[in-house]
């Protein structure tokens, strides 16, 4: 027989013959594995019903597996789960009027029903529905525990299906590499949704994991006494070695993936009923299982009743930045002497210094390479073992920075250039950033990613761009761009304050070599608003602006630059620079077209569903219309470095736009 067929073994797992109760241990652990079975499939009968919106994965035939994860943690280990997690929340936590609740979308839930059921979480348990994406978030969880000396470990349990994603091994080689003490545990049910793992899977899980230097260990759920064991050691010999190790564990889904998507033979399916544990139990001891189903029947219902006559949750929160209340003020500029390079390692310093849950990840960031630009310097021999070298694995680093934040520490990962944020955006879109809002308010996760964007420096086409649009506007995530005239220092001490998520923070490659601007361009002023990451506003002392320029970024240079320029085409304009991308506070903007009536935007990047485009629209919403043109480059950018300029917006080519804006020329 095939591994699809039953996964045929020998000894007693052929056995279809009765089981029997040995001890009362044997019937508190039978209790629990039936009070799993029983509320997928009552679960199931919902989903068919209509009363849960969407489906469920149900773990009926793996029962097992969660039970045997269960009984080897010890109180305050942390256990991360996937998709199919419902067995394993209700081994972990018995929570199950929070299950039921959360299916349900009951305020009732173990999330306040904003998760639902591939989303749990609890004091100690977190679950998500991206296939091996929570790997590196729990190696991040042990990395902290780690450091901070617990003595606990982390449990991480998924599919075989995981092991067609990259982020896996990204993150099993660096487990392995800084000897995190991980228990993974892999459910290995030979399918992936409909496919057979023997038609997309080459080598082995033991290959595969033996090939990263990781201890492994193996396991049947249809041996549940003996799995009980496998897993018990694999966990004592984690907490004792602090070092991971993997558990593949043998096992046999007998409901769909979800809901009606089973296409495998039914007769192999039908072995497996008779094969499973739980229902040779039910033969062999059927009066007491008989008991136990009505115990746990009518314990399940009365969940169900009780989650039923819950509200539904109230609206998500959800920040746009616009509705603060604080009034806006324009404040005198920052005065801080220095090249901006040389600021932001300062700030970083000052950040390691101050509080001792700051840790800094990132490729080639130790001495004495100091990082691909020298931001970090020779911070790695002041602050050792607190600024580390990673991998060149985008998608694992951010993961990992991603459950070190929420486990209390405060990471800061250098990305060596942001066109690699693309391979790590996964982990940022669905992971760190819904975390806060999916899990309720429960967790928190305040990771900071810094990356040098923009051109100019004759990198070419995947080593030059301006991505940050690709980042704007995702629930949860901060945005923020240094500019020439807000310290790098100041930003970093409000980044640091108690945060819920991820901020992604955007440094110029050019504006790193340039020293923070001081003077004002003749005839102007510069101020900077009352927010806490704030606009920068250059206006005319005397006369009002004929136009408004919104900018981010290494731009604000070229829009200044070309003020002179302007005025002597008998232009004056006022120029706006926020610092906080997203959310966006648009009340700057509004005032200041309120009364220019000409908009200019300028980006580096594309223009093409962008920020000036998303501050048109917020003017637009506002009741301002403004004629407006926008500035940048929608194409690739060139490996020329001539070329490459050319495209490039600059203060030759602002003005050019401001007269085309202001005098149709």
């Amino acid at each position: 027989m095939s591994a699809m067929d039953g996964h045929s073994q020998t000894n007693n797992t052929d056995s279809c013959e009765p089981d029997r109760i040995r001890d009362e241990g044997e019937a508190s652990l039978w209790r629990r594995a039936l009070l799993i079975r029983r509320t997928e499939q009552k679960l199931l009968d919902c989903v068919r019903k209509g009363e849960v919106r969407g489906t469920i994965h149900s773990c009926v035939g793996q029962e097992w597996v969660g039970i045997a994860v269960a009984r080897a943690m010890e109180d305050g280990e942390t256990i991360f789960s996937n998709h199919r997690g419902h067995g394993h929340f209700l081994a972990r936590t018995g929570d199950l009027c929070g299950l039921v609740g959360e299916i349900l979308g009951r305020s009732s839930g173990a999330c306040g029903g904003f998760g639902g059921s591939q989303h749990l979480s609890t004091d100690g348990f977190f679950s998500n529905g991206v296939l091996g994406g929570m790997l590196p978030v729990a190696a991040g969880w042990a990395m902290a525990e780690k450091l901070a000396g617990t003595g606990r470990l982390t449990v991480i349990i998924m599919g075989d299906g995981a092991f067609g994603e990259g982020v896996v091994y990204e993150t099993f080689n660096m487990i392995s590499r800084w000897s995190l003490p991980v228990l993974i545990v892999v459910e290995n049910n030979h399918i992936a949704q409909s496919t057979a793992s023997q038609d997309v899977m080459a080598g082995t899980i033991e290959g595969r994991t033996r090939a990263f230097d990781l201890c492994y260990a193996k396991g049947e759920s249809r041996r549940w006494r003996e799995l009980q064991v496998v897993v018990d050691r694999a966990a004592t010999q984690v907490r004792e070695s602090r070092k991971p190790c993997l558990v593949e564990i043998e096992t046999f889904r007998l409901e769909a993936h979800s809901r009606g998507d089973d296409t495998r033979d039914r007769t192999v399916v039908d072995r497996a009923w008779k094969l499973d544990p739980l229902n040779r139990l039910a033969a062999g001891e059927p009066k007491m299982h008989e008991t136990l189903r009505s115990e746990i029947d009518a314990e399940i219902e009365n969940a169900l009743s009780k989650a039923r006559a819950q509200p539904a949750p109230s609206s998500p929160r959800i920040d746009t930045g616009e509705d603060r209340a604080e009034t806006l003020h324009w404040l005198a500029p920052d005065v801080e002497n220095g090249r901006i390079a040389d600021l932001l390692q300062q700030a970083l310093r000052e950040s390691l210094r101050d509080d001792a849950r700051v840790i800094l990840l990132g490729q080639d960031i130790e001495a004495p390479y100091g990082g691909a630009f020298k931001i970090t310097g020779d911070l790695s021999c002041e602050f050792p073992g607190r600024v580390r070298n990673s991998p060149v694995s985008e998608a694992a680093l951010i993961g990992i920075a991603a459950g070190l934040a929420m486990n209390g520490f405060r990471p800061i990962t250098e990305i060596m250039f942001g066109d690699f944020l693309g391979l790590a955006f996964d982990q940022l879109l669905n992971h760190a950033s819904k975390f806060p809002l999916m899990y309720n308010g429960g967790i928190k996760a305040p990771l900071i990613v810094r990356t040098p964007m923009g051109g100019r420096r004759g990198y070419g086409p995947t080593h030059s761009q301006s991505l940050e649009k690709h980042f704007l506007g995702i629930p949860g995530m901060r945005v923020v761009a240094l500019n020439g005239r807000v310290s790098p220092r100041r930003i970093y001490r409000e980044l640091l304050r108690p945060a819920e998520g991820p901020t992604l923070v955007i440094e110029n490659k050019v504006l790193y070599t340039r020293p923070l601007r001081h003077s004002a361009p003749l005839g102007f002023g510069v101020e900077m608003s009352s927010h806490p990451m704030p606009w920068v506003r250059v206006f005319p002392l005397e006369h009002q602006a004929q136009a408004t320029v919104l900018c981010y970024g290494e731009m604000l240079d070229e829009a200044e630059d070309a003020i002179d320029r302007a005025f002597e085409n008998d232009l004056l304009v006022e120029i706006l620079c926020p610092t906080m991308l997203y959310p966006f506070d648009s009340r700057p903007l509004q005032e200041s077209v309120a009364r220019t009536g000409r908009l200019l935007t300028v980006e580096e990047g594309g223009t093409f569903a962008g920020l000036g485009a998303e501050a048109i629209s917020r003017l637009s919403q506002a009741g301002i219309h403004p004629a407006v043109c926008r500035l940048g480059w929608d194409g690739m950018i060139p490996s020329s470095f001539e070329l490459e300029n050319r495209c490039l917006p600059n203060s030759q080519t602002i003005v050019q736009a401001l007269m085309r804006l202001c005098h149709g020329a």
